[in-house]
């Protein structure tokens, strides 16, 4: 990385890098859950984990490259990926999260479960709510900061 490269791009390449990371260990997490199982399966949110965080990790290259090209403050930008970087993070922990429990196989089915315990719905409906509008309303920042220097 040079000198001249934007805190953003940097920001995201890190989390590109990250992301990747988990999601080769999230694939030894996978395969050892699979050898180990009577049916041969790993835990639904153990493969759920492993796809989404190569996913986020591809996502994260995509952001990066709509930094580059937007003409928005630099402030702007980091807010915007902010949203979306921390939402693509936040999504990756529960879903370890519930790996590691095994405690359900759809996160948002009632009666939401976390570990022996129950979550409020509004937890659960907020949180998707804010999620919802971090990673959409960044994509569309960074989308129209792409648009205008076109």
């Amino acid at each position: 990385m040079t000198d001249t490269m934007a805190l953003a791009q940097k920001i995201t390449v890190i989390a590109s890098l990250a992301f990747f990371m988990l999601g080769l260990l999230g694939g030894v997490w996978k395969y050892a859950k699979i050898r180990t199982s009577a049916d041969g399966q790993a835990p639904v949110y153990v493969d759920v984990f492993h796809r989404s965080t190569l996913l986020y990790a591809f996502a994260c290259v995509l952001l990066e490259r709509m930094v580059e090209l937007s003409e928005l403050p630099a402030l702007v930008e980091l807010l915007a990926l902010a949203g979306l970087i921390g939402f693509f993070g936040f999504a990756v922990f529960g879903y370890a999260l519930h790996g590691w429990l095994e405690d359900t196989d759809n996160q948002l089915r009632r009666p939401y479960r976390l570990g022996r315990s129950e979550l409020a719905p509004a937890i659960v409906h907020g949180s998707m709510a804010a999620l919802v509008v971090a990673e959409i309303g960044g994509f569309v920042v960074l989308a129209v900061g792409v648009i205008a220097a076109l």
